[in-house]
């Protein structure tokens, strides 16, 4: 592996240090170049020239230099209103649209006419529409960096669940796109990252790198590949052409003691520039946790990032990320970690505390911590063949390294119906590849064509061990043959379980546990498992734009080589109509693709089965452990929808999707650890719709509103990794959710005068399957009984058949016949509620008999969340230096709500609680 590491890092080096630098634009944006000429053909100087989209909220603006020339640079691709105007001459507007890496050039000429210093520009319908047959959110910093956002560590998740129709929600900066659990990938600066982005995986980019966003929900294009659920293309921000140093320094301070400082800084020439940020954060509540206090979870985290432009006369160009961040964090506890009471199944001393079975030493809380290491490097170099052809060749290495450290006590670290095992983790994902791809424009074609090799050094070592002293007791004794031997002495006909001192000889499963088993003596197992995946892709994809029509025609190929190889063609097709009479745009899109699994800890998802203790402790009890690799899915999706400008006033974008997945992927996880593995079910069906209303600048007034509602249905059998749970017929996984929204609206009355923000997030709730329920199906086998004639529901996590501790039910907000079903963390557990008085303040439970994994699950409670801001950018009114000030709320009203409930991935999480933040800033 580090040869092979060693030689991509090489190739990296040679990039940026033998390219010769130039003026083409890489990645996810283009440049617009243009002169400006009187109607004599005379250049004009020092005329102002600005672009704008009123949609994304993009704007710039310069001036012309000696020769009339203007030149734009990291424009992302998007339609543009270029306005023009000069002392002496008639203002001059023009539509541009930039879609290529290939330097959009334009010509401009002036008439004389009265003196013009500035000019209004207010959007029309037809600059509200976008002919594209592909549905996509663009968003820039005028709207990102006024959004309220609840976290500073997962940024970028908050900001694309804010603005992107189709978005659920999760905790730990974790959300759906689309009905899948994580089927998401990035494109930072054209650099692919499909791995897992989220606080308990991998460390995000942090949110003042970035200078836009376009969020592709629709069909994508055949140059995406991988996890196509939602494509995040992000462009970040560059010094180039920034002649005086341009930034900011600031620092925040709010609830739970969380403090942030960061810096920015800008500054370059016409042929080079540099952007670097970094940001340093401590706070007291890093992760959402399972309780409503905040109860052992402190956190810090460090970010650098760099980016460097260098452009020299001829026609290449080089650009370089560079970036590191790390964070360090407590995992959340439980009422039941934090105080391990007696009710915990150990032994426990006169002064009612737990105590290790093996020294007598009281418990102390559970400290269980976690440590995320990324890096990465990233060179580009582009080459500009012709005014019409760019080449670009690009390479990249980035590396997670994530550690999970056990209590020191080993037997700290057990949890009732919650957490089984102490367990330890280092694991590395290192993601290395080169990527070409060359653009070429002409008349009504933007061709793009490219390979990209993709290579996965995966590195799993992990440390598991029993310290439940009733876990054996869940296990049935085995005879030679692997039946169960029966225990004569059972009034009920049971059978012997494992540690049985009436049945010394064990065989199977009960001497595999006897041997990590701690309260027996045993010793943690040792988990070592590598891997190498390799992704071979090529693509090549055409915008034909010919008169109101707009096609996207493509075809991708990807060669997957991993624990399983695969191959697949994979089509990619759309049509869009502009009917511009009324402002209005339809599209139809079809995509082919290939779903890859995902990376984290898929070694011991596909060897778990071969290994007798994984085998034991992750199905179920007594299940056996029939594992199937895991395939990647090939994946047919359909939309339709439409694009209406109403006026200059605001747009509406919609969209139907329709998606089919063979193999279709999710998570499964050992207790309340981070030692989650994929699964892959037979196949989904996830039909939805998405919604974008957007309201442009409107004397000072911007609005955006988001909704969507999608399906995801799982069909069972499981046919990859692990066997996690069973499922006995179709059911909607905990990402399906019915309905979301968001509403955001921001206000300046005046242009030098304070604004403000607000967020209203709208969620009808994620299913919650591990709720008791009441229901004639086998799903609610754990939980339906008759006690006296009366249909009664039993405190059982019905997805593990184990019963709900007090704390359980008190997160879970139980009630029984109105009343709360514990009287706090640490009271005692109701073990029944009759069916008909069953309920909860924080989860819908269906009506007793109505309960329907596919047609009526239980949900999670729906919720509404406020945000707030105000600001002022510039406090004394400077015109070089400013201050700035901004006060901060997240969840206005302080609403007590779950994100979900035992979800088979995440756990049980709350939402934020009420957070207040004052951020004051320099700006440069």
């Amino acid at each position: 592996m580090l040869k092979r590491l060693g030689i991509y890092s090489i190739l990296a080096l040679v990039l940026f240090f033998s390219a010769a630098p130039g003026r083409a634009q890489q990645g996810n944006s283009g440049s617009i170049d243009g002169v400006v000429k009187d109607s004599s053909g005379g250049v004009v100087v020092n005329a102002t020239v600005e672009v704008s989209n009123p949609v994304s909220g993009f704007r710039r603006e310069t001036t012309t230099g000696s020769d009339g020339s203007f030149h734009f640079t990291n424009v992302p691709f998007n339609p543009y209103h270029l306005v023009v105007t000069a002392t002496g001459f008639a203002s001059s507007t023009q539509d541009v649209d930039v879609r290529s890496t290939v330097p959009t050039s334009v010509q401009i000429g002036l008439k004389v006419g009265s003196a013009n210093t500035s000019v209004t520009v207010e959007a029309k319908g037809e600059d509200l529409v976008e002919n594209e047959p592909t549905f996509h959110t663009d968003v820039d910093q005028a709207i990102t960096d006024r959004l309220p956002l609840g976290s500073v560590s997962s940024g970028v998740s908050s900001l694309v669940t804010l603005v992107t129709p189709g978005i659920a929600a999760d905790s730990n900066g974790l959300f759906h796109g689309l009905g899948d659990h994580a089927q998401n990938s990035f494109s930072v600066d054209n650099q692919p990252i499909s791995d897992q982005q989220s606080k308990v995986f991998s460390n995000q980019l942090p949110t003042d790198s970035i200078q836009s966003l376009e969020v592709i929900t629709g069909a994508p294009p055949a140059e995406f590949g991988d996890k196509t659920s939602i494509v995040i293309k992000v462009t970040t921000r560059s010094g180039l052409g920034v002649t005086k140093p341009t930034g900011r320094v600031y620092t925040t301070y709010g609830s739970f003691g969380t403090a942030n400082v960061g810096v920015n800084l800008a500054y370059g020439g016409q042929k080079w520039g540099n952007f670097i940020a970094a940001n340093g954060l401590n706070t007291g509540r890093f992760l959402d946790g399972p309780e409503v206090a905040v109860l052992h979870d402190k956190g810090n985290q460090e970010n650098l990032f760099d980016r460097v432009d260098f452009q020299v006369a001829g026609a290449d160009t080089i650009h370089v990320n560079f970036a590191f961040t790390r964070s360090w964090f407590q995992n959340p506890n439980t009422w039941d970690q934090q105080l391990h009471t007696c009710s915990a199944g150990f032994t426990c001393n006169l002064a009612g505390v737990a105590v290790n079975p093996v020294n007598g030493a009281p418990l102390g809380p559970t400290d269980q911590r976690s440590q995320i290491k990324t890096y990465n490097v990233a060179p580009t170099w582009t080459h500009l063949i012709s005014s019409k052809a760019v080449f670009t060749l690009g390479g990249f290495v980035r590396k997670d390294q994530f550690n999970f450290y056990p209590s020191g006590d080993p037997f700290a670290d057990f949890s009732p119906g919650l957490q089984a095992q102490t367990i330890g983790q280092d694991r590395k994902l290192t993601n290395a590849g080169v990527r070409s791809d060359i653009s070429y424009v002409k008349g009504i074609h933007n061709i793009k064509a490219g390979i990209t090799f993709q290579h996965w050094f995966l590195t799993e070592n992990d440390t598991l061990a029993t310290v439940d002293p009733g876990f054996s007791g869940l296990f049935n004794q085995l005879d030679a043959n692997g039946n169960p031997i029966s225990n004569p002495a059972s009034p009920t006909g049971g059978n012997f379980t494992c540690g049985d001192p009436t049945q010394p000889n064990e065989v199977g499963p009960c001497q595999t546990l006897a041997t990590v088993d701690l309260t027996q003596g045993g010793k943690p197992f040792l988990f070592h498992g590598h891997t190498d995946v390799k992704e071979t892709s090529l693509y090549v994809q055409d915008t034909i734009t010919k008169g109101n029509w707009s096609f996207n025609l493509g075809i991708r190929g990807d060669l997957y080589n991993g624990y399983v190889s695969d191959r697949q063609p994979e089509p990619r097709v759309g049509v869009a109509y502009n009917i511009k009479p009324s402002s209005t745009v339809l599209r139809l899109s079809y995509a082919r693709t290939m779903e890859t699994p995902f990376n984290e800890n898929i070694a011991i998802a596909n060897s778990g089965c071969s290994i007798p203790v994984i085998a034991v402790l992750v199905p179920p009890p007594n299940t056996p452990c029939v594992s199937g690799l895991i395939h990647p899915g090939w994946r047919n999706e359909f939309h339709a929808g439409f694009e209406q400008a109403f006026g200059k006033y605001f747009v509406v974008d919609a969209e139907y999707l329709w998606k089919y997945t063979h193999n279709a992927f999710d998570f499964g996880v050992v207790g309340a650890s981070p030692l989650a593995f994929p699964i892959a079910w037979h196949n989904s069906k996830i039909p939805g719709y998405a919604v974008r209303v957007s309201v442009p600048n409107f004397h000072g007034f911007t609005g955006l509103v988001v909704l969507s509602g999608v399906a995801a249905r799982y069909f069972p059998p499981q046919v990859g990794g692990v066997p996690f749970l069973p499922a006995p017929g179709v059911f909607r996984i905990d990402h399906d959710q019915k309905f979301d929204q968001t509403t955001h609206l921001q206000y300046q009355p005046w242009q030098r005068g304070p604004w403000v923000a607000f967020n209203w997030r709208y969620d009808n709730g994620l299913v919650a399957g591990a709720v008791p329920c009441n229901a004639p199906t086998a799903t609610c086998g754990f939980s339906t009984a008759t006690v006296n004639g009366v249909p009664t529901v039993l405190m059982i996590n019905n997805l593990t058949g184990l019963p709900l501790t007090a704390d359980q039910e008190f997160q879970a907000g139980l009630t029984c016949d109105g009343k709360p079903a514990v009287t706090g963390p640490t009271g005692t557990a109701l073990l029944s509620c009759d069916a008909a008085g069953f309920g909860s303040t924080l989860i819908k439970i269906p009506a007793p008999g109505k309960e329907n994994d596919d047609h009526n699950p239980q949900r999670i409670a729906p919720r509404s969340l406020f945000d707030a801001s105000v600001g002022e950018d510039n406090l004394f009114h400077g015109d070089r230096y400013k201050w700035s000030l901004r006060f901060t709320v997240i969840n206005l009203t302080n609403k007590t709500a779950l994100y979900n409930f035992f979800s088979t991935f995440s756990g049980t999480h709350y939402v934020t609680p009420r957070t207040e933040t004052v951020e004051l800033g320099f700006h440069f």
